[in-house]
């Protein structure tokens, strides 16, 4: 399948409710894309783009790796990043520096910043320059790469509140993998952000969000199907993985494919065991106990932990709950404490026993 006819695809999608007896067609308003990387991602946003445009215009706002590219680093004669010009300038200069740093807030970065505005506002911003906030000299510093795409992140979600520009294009988000260049810390506030993104604008707006890394696609799925706010989002959402078999593109349920979601998650937590465990593994630990649960037939994760020799499953299975909640990425975002690191080798090392997963073979796409 071409990328004309999987945007077409998208574009026109919808999923059928019953509801009392009667079914209808309700349109999908959140699409959740997992795909490998130089699978299309990228070029999927464009061609979702081209489909969708009405008397040449564009009705939605993007954000893929063509936004990440307006930002360039200058080191000499000034450390500053530098902000091509582009249709989005025009906005620039309605955007609030303290937004900006509102959304930076549940990063915790250790930089400040200012922006450089164009002599004739129409041009927006010309530059920006960081420095360390216990600077009085404000020496201008640069920034890891890390840190610049969660900048840029950031003024993306700031500038999606300007007046303009998402009113106008008011169809759709595209959001192309936002957290390339990231650590699983960073990854997962991503995630939270987005999730932010998509409880306030769910109701007027549809989202198509792709991305790479396993972890954040579970995790959103995970908030949108079965969270706690997940009733309001489940009839209305879609997940997919961009599969390519044969040469030929493909949209496959998470569920039908030979892909083996669960191995992929398994070896997601085997690598962050080996490395370094934060508090919202256990989200995804828990999406692989119900898969298996769901595989034998029960209804419950407990049924699982019992099996693989776990005692006092109830009290296991509340910590689990607890520590996947979307909230624990606002206050709970650092490195697991002792006590959590101890209870997931526990369940995780048990599980791998029990069942003889095989994580290092080669899962193919």
């Amino acid at each position: 399948m071409e990328l004309s006819e999987i945007a077409g695809q998208l574009k026109d999608l919808k999923n059928t409710i019953h509801d009392r007896g009667a079914a209808r067609e309700e349109d999908v308003k959140i699409v959740l894309i997992y795909a490998f990387n130089a699978t299309g991602k990228t070029r999927l946003s464009v061609a979702y783009k081209d489909a969708t445009k009405q008397e040449e215009q564009h009705t939605g706002v993007y954000y893929n790796a063509y936004s990440e590219d307006l930002f360039v680093w200058e080191n000499e004669p000034e450390t500053q990043l530098i902000v091509n010009g582009s249709s989005l300038n025009q906005y620039h200069s309605f955007i609030d520096e303290d937004k900006v740093r509102e959304k930076l807030k549940p990063f915790k970065p250790q930089y400040d910043f200012e922006f450089v505005l164009h002599a004739n506002l129409v041009d927006g911003i010309e530059s920006i320059f960081f420095f360390l906030p216990d600077d009085p000299d404000r020496k201008r510093i640069k920034i890891s790469r890390g840190e610049e795409r969660i900048f840029v992140w950031c003024f993306f979600l700031a500038l999606f509140e300007v007046e303009g520009w998402t009113d106008q294009q008011s169809s759709h988000f595209f959001i192309d993998d936002p957290v390339s260049s990231l650590d699983d810390h960073n990854i997962f506030i991503t995630a939270s952000t987005l999730y932010d993104l998509i409880e306030t604008h769910y109701k007027n707006r549809k989202f198509i969000i792709t991305t790479h890394h396993i972890g954040f696609f579970s995790i959103l799925a995970d908030w949108l199907t079965k969270g706690d706010k997940s009733e309001r989002y489940r009839k209305l959402t879609k997940l997919f993985i961009l599969s390519q078999k044969s040469g030929d593109l493909t949209l496959e349920s998470p569920k039908n494919d030979v892909f083996l979601y669960h191995l992929h998650l398994l070896q997601t937590l085997e690598k962050a065991q080996a490395e370094q465990l934060y508090t919202f593994h256990f989200a995804l630990l828990r999406q692989i106990l119900e898969n298996i649960a769901s595989f034998l037939g029960v209804g419950q994760f407990g049924y699982v932990l019992n099996q693989i020799g776990i005692e006092d499953t109830e009290q296991v299975t509340r910590i689990i709950n607890t520590l996947s909640h979307q909230k624990v990425y606002h206050y709970q975002t650092e490195v697991m404490n002792p006590d959590n690191t101890e209870l997931f080798k526990e369940v995780f090392d048990k599980l791998k026993a029990k069942y003889n997963f095989k994580l290092h073979a080669e899962v193919a796409a």
